[in-house]
């Protein structure tokens, strides 16, 4: 188990938009899985630019049928991390062989749903690495090369396809670590180091070997080292060429149909809502409606009582003016009369002021009537208010 160096992680992150968050990520997966390291290299994207990222290399262990199998890969981080998600890789040493299916392509690149919907704010790489030991477990990235290796042991049997019950490890069955500790002679992705002897498959002494080529048939012993292509080769070959080109296709028509049935669930919804918003329209419509003619009775009402007034008026004979207005008693009349009269000379003092104006009196005219006029009108309200307060209206 390395130490790590949390002054020399923030330093290879300096350049990263967020690098206490990056460090934090880093940190938490690198003290879980102790088989992964880091460091700052050059990374070369498809249009020719580089870039200094910082990645995490090593192993990871998966379980596969019951054993522990340490898988060799490589993580980049991205220097918006955690914002876009980072770009993973399996690493197969000389021993293996990339084992192209839905999560890994000839390139050795991972594509994963977690990936392919990384949110950057619930999404880290301990999440990231444990989806990818369970995936691997479920569907291998790597497998062995078998009859390529120069190591052959004598006890060691070619392992069963998927569809046998038994399965004999070449080595004995042991209780193995959780996490993948390189021993001596091994570097960080459990290959051999230069000069060091080891048991071979690129595995760390004592482990498993990593899954068989696909298709290869239980009870028959390759020859090995000698470089012939077989009918069975060809044959597993075919299996794994179909057998991958199949699952790409369902996946395909997968993921088509997903989106075609999201697709319709958002219409649904929406003709769903445009249908709420419909009948909403609809009762507001009619209550409108119900409105309006409760109006248009109201108002062919009154026309019809309009038509028979004027109908009454005709029959009338013509209306005195003085008598159109009749008062309950004798005070009423007197104070009627005098707010009548008062009114009159309020029109008539405008009308001398207009008639001053545009020259049509004189000064002294103006001045003589005016003065008439004025105790006139004072009179007037001085009879008003005694008859209002006869009458006991307020003054």
């Amino acid at each position: 188990m390395h130490k790590l160096d949390e002054n020399a992680l923030a330093r290879m992150l300096s350049s990263y938009r967020d690098p206490t968050t990056t460090k934090k990520d880093v940190m938490n997966a690198l003290r879980i899985y102790h088989g992964l390291q880091h460091r700052v290299e050059e990374y070369v994207f498809n249009d020719g630019s580089t870039k200094m990222l910082l990645n995490l290399h090593g192993t990871i262990p998966v379980k596969y049928k019951g054993n522990t199998y340490n898988i060799p890969i490589c993580i980049w981080l991205m220097d918006t991390h955690p914002k876009n998600a980072p770009i993973c890789y399996v690493k197969p040493t000389p021993e293996m062989r990339i084992k192209v299916s839905a999560y890994v392509d000839f390139n050795g690149k991972i594509y994963l749903p977690y990936l392919h919907d990384w949110n950057p704010k619930n999404a880290d790489l301990l999440d990231l690495i444990q989806i990818m030991s369970v995936t691997f477990g479920e569907v291998p990235p790597v497998y062995s090369k078998g009859p390529e290796t120069t190591y052959q042991q004598p006890s060691y049997m070619p392992p069963t396809p998927a569809t046998s019950t038994s399965y004999n490890p070449p080595y004995p069955t042991q209780q193995f670590t959780p996490y993948p500790v390189p021993g001596p002679g091994y570097n960080s992705y459990g290959q051999p180091a230069p000069g060091a002897a080891g048991p071979g498959y690129g595995m760390p002494y004592g482990m498993p070997p990593y899954p068989p080529a696909p298709g290869s048939i239980s009870g028959q012993t390759p020859s090995v080292g000698t470089g012939t292509i077989t009918e069975e080769h060809i044959r597993a070959s075919l299996i794994s060429a179909v057998e991958d080109k199949l699952k790409r296709r369902v996946q395909e028509k997968v993921n088509q149909c997903q989106a075609e049935v999201q697709t319709l669930r958002r219409t649904q919804q929406e003709l769903n809502e445009g249908q709420v918003k419909i009948k909403e329209i609809m009762s507001r419509l009619e209550r409108d409606e119900k409105e309006l003619t409760k109006s248009i009775t109201v108002l062919k009402d009154k026309e019809k009582e309009l038509e028979r007034a004027l109908e009454s008026l005709d029959n009338v004979e013509s209306i005195d003016v003085d008598e159109a207005v009749t008062t309950t008693a004798p005070l009423y009349k007197q104070l009627l009369n005098a707010y009548a009269e008062e009114a009159a000379i309020e029109d008539a003092t405008y009308f001398m002021g207009e008639a001053l104006r545009s020259g049509v009196i004189d000064l002294e005219v103006f001045l003589k009537q005016i003065r008439q006029l004025s105790r006139k009108q004072f009179m007037l309200r001085a009879l008003m208010q005694k008859c209002r307060q006869k009458a006991g209206f307020s003054a």
